[in-house]
């Protein structure tokens, strides 16, 4: 996982410079869109459909494949899936007459041969069950086909990498805060963490934390925030003793110390972060 997290620089770039030779497939702009995964792939849909609104693109909605609403008209439907094989995914595409775009890792996946189209970046798949790179360089793809320059998200991803994360490794639990498209990213990094250290975290929409979650904040717990935060809010955490994790970098490159910090809580507990218990690389339902 550590040796994937550190590629992602690199693929950020690879993406940007090549995307001529995926963007074709992608939605255009005015297109009503909706975008479909399950668990990381469903968070970085929803990145996905507030940046795409937020930069005047068309109309975006995200949903987790099972709960894709029927009898609702798109001009696309983008799914992600890394290993291509996930249940829900595939029944969305075989029942769906919606055209479907397909963004996947893994060349002859069932995926494959079921959508419209198919985006394939293989060289950004990973060995580790717990998704890392797959999910921001397809996300990172997603940016540039939405007119977004990606030069200083790989430069920040590139500081992201050498950020000391020892002591944030340390946290008794940790909420992760965004707005708008950052929220999808918050929700990613909560659950890296539960997933590679079996930690408790959580995450919501930035506003909407005074309204409740805030009761849990105290010293030696974390409020991590993505994104610009919204007025008050950082001198609210700071009043109940809480760490707050705040970095000037892209949203993107933040997401990488996140997934840092989840190694490092990962080892420290005596875990493979590599293969977490109850999870596989896909899940195939009988």
């Amino acid at each position: 996982m550590s040796t994937e997290i550190a590629t992602q620089p690199d693929l950020w770039r690879q993406v940007a410079d090549g995307f001529a030779q995926y963007g074709g497939a992608l939605p255009k702009a005015g297109q009503r869109v909706a975008a479909v995964g399950c668990g990381t792939s469903w968070f970085m849909a929803m990145a996905y459909a507030a940046l795409r609104e937020d930069l005047g693109q068309g109309e975006t909605d995200a949903f987790a494949g099972s709960e894709f609403p029927a009898g609702r008209s798109y001009d696309a439907v983008v799914v992600i899936s890394r290993s291509g094989t996930t249940t829900e995914v595939l029944d969305l595409i075989r029942t769906t007459d919606l055209p479907t775009i397909a963004i996947t890792a893994t060349p002859g996946s069932p995926i494959v041969e079921l959508a419209d189209h198919t985006i394939m970046l293989d060289f950004a798949d990973e060995q580790s069950v717990v998704q890392t790179r797959f999910a921001t360089t397809t996300l990172a793809l997603l940016r540039a086909s939405v007119g977004e320059d990606l030069t200083r998200a790989a430069a920040d991803a590139q500081t992201a990498l050498t950020i000391d994360v020892d002591d944030l490794a340390k946290l008794e639990q940790v909420t992760y805060l965004g707005t708008r498209w950052t929220v999808g990213l918050a929700h990613e990094a909560a659950l890296k963490q539960r997933e590679a250290a079996s930690a408790w975290t959580e995450a919501y929409p930035a506003m909407d934390y005074r309204h409740g979650p805030i009761a849990i904040a105290q010293p030696g717990r974390g409020v991590w925030i993505f994104g610009e935060p919204p007025a008050g809010l950082l001198d609210d955490v700071a009043a109940t003793g809480a760490t707050v994790v705040h970095h000037d970098l892209d949203p993107m490159a933040s997401l990488i110390v996140a997934q840092r910090v989840a190694v490092a809580k990962s080892l420290a507990l005596g875990l493979n972060p590599d293969q977490p218990r109850s999870l596989s690389r896909s899940v195939i339902l009988g």
